[in-house]
């Protein structure tokens, strides 16, 4: 049984990192982790958190790390997006964030972090920060099935894992269908397309991780620090 850890939000927290790595070696059967983007944000000093991602230790479980919000964020304002700059941070959080977030992270990292993906595409699973639509899309348990079965059916995957929301919660889209009715100068036109059972799952942020077993489907809801029986929740 190989199961991933799906990890979001550390924002420079080197010690949060440390101790997410120490309970995965003490899990049976983590054979990959995944870290969702935010790697980075403007509350730590990143570049230590950013050094041990792009140099593991030997006992680390290696990580994969796509960029998230906060990295899109840093990227624009650095010229790596072309004319676009740090809007969304300026817009929610003001000027002084953006400086913040431009000290925290010393430039040599920057390459790196442009390197990242988007996402990642296992076996039937789409792991992406926010949506296939939006790296700043926040999907939730209220998001319309509409909306998610859009942004799974982008990707042709049956779960798509998402962290921009930083909320744990598992949705279901149960198999049925959907009725189209069109009328247009050629006449009227009606069509059912099958709808597949497809999940999507919010993995959490900061301490808030998830362990994903592909094999079973089965999804366990982590907080770093607390025992196991404590964190397996979520939304149905």
């Amino acid at each position: 049984m190989e199961r991933w850890a799906l990890v979001s939000g550390l924002q420079g927290d080197l010690d949060l990192y440390e101790q997410i790595q120490k309970e995965l070696k003490q899990q049976r059967g983590v054979a990959n982790l995944f870290i969702l983007g935010d790697l980075i944000g403007s509350q730590h000093k990143c570049n230590a958190l950013l050094e041990r991602l792009r140099q593991p230790q030997r006992a680390d479980l290696p990580p994969e790390c796509i960029y998230g919000w906060w990295e899109e964020q840093l990227l624009a304002e650095c010229g790596y997006r072309g004319e676009r700059k740090a809007e969304s941070l300026r817009a929610e959080q003001g000027e002084a964030a953006v400086r913040e977030l431009l000290a925290a992270v010393e430039a040599d990292h920057l390459n790196w972090l442009a390197s990242l993906q988007f996402g990642f595409i296992e076996l039937d699973c789409a792991l992406i920060h926010g949506s296939s639509s939006d790296v700043g899309d926040r999907l939730t348990e209220d998001t319309s099935a509409l909306v998610l079965l859009d942004r799974l059916t982008r990707l042709d995957v049956n779960r798509l894992f998402t962290a921009r929301c930083q909320r744990q919660f598992r949705l279901e889209l149960s198999g049925g269908s959907i009725q189209s009715h069109i009328k247009d100068h050629a006449g009227e036109q009606q069509s059912e397309q099958a709808v597949p059972k497809r999940s999507v799952i919010g993995i959490g942020g900061g301490k808030h991780y998830t362990l994903y077993d592909p094999a079973t489907d089965h999804i366990e809801f982590r907080i770093a620090g607390e025992p196991s029986n404590a964190s397996g929740r979520g939304f149905g």
